[in-house]
């Protein structure tokens, strides 16, 4: 169940960062959408986040594969999956709480090679043409959610 827009008396709820977090993980993992909040009082941030097509595409994918975690040092974690178009949902993690950190995806662990074009999911943007790896800046306690294609 998404945990997202739950903010309620004694209870804080989470932080955009880590509602980035939960929907991105929820999206790789292929979860159903559950949410556990009132649709009518949602705040516009979260609504663009349940919104956002492309993201949302990542966990419908007709595959239905889940991710698996590829790379995991210190506060970084990288998830990819498989989607039926033959691309990669990737996944970038910070668990710290404290600094911002560069994930570095690799095409060795992804098992690619080439010239890869690497789209950000959650800006709906192109993020250029790469080879070997990419990397990103991710907050403290959130995500990013990219699609690598050829």
């Amino acid at each position: 169940m998404l945990e997202i827009a739950t903010k309620e008396r004694n209870q804080p709820g989470l932080t955009p960062d880590e509602e980035y977090t939960h929907i991105t993980l929820w999206c790789l993992l292929s979860s159903p959408l559950l949410l556990a909040n009132d649709l009518s009082a949602m705040d516009a941030f979260t609504k663009n986040l349940l919104e956002n097509d492309e993201v949302i595409a990542v966990s419908q994918d007709a595959l239905g594969d889940q991710a698996v975690e590829i790379f995991r040092d210190g506060e970084a974690r990288v998830y990819a999956k498989d989607l039926e178009d033959g691309t990669k949902a990737v996944g970038l993690f910070n668990t710290g709480a404290d600094t911002t950190i560069t994930v570095v995806v690799k095409w060795s662990d992804l098992k690619i090679h080439g010239r890869r074009i690497v789209r950000d999911l959650w800006r709906q943007k192109d993020l250029g043409r790469f080879t070997g790896e990419f990397s990103l800046p991710v907050a403290p306690h959130s995500a990013e959610l990219v699609k690598i294609a050829r």
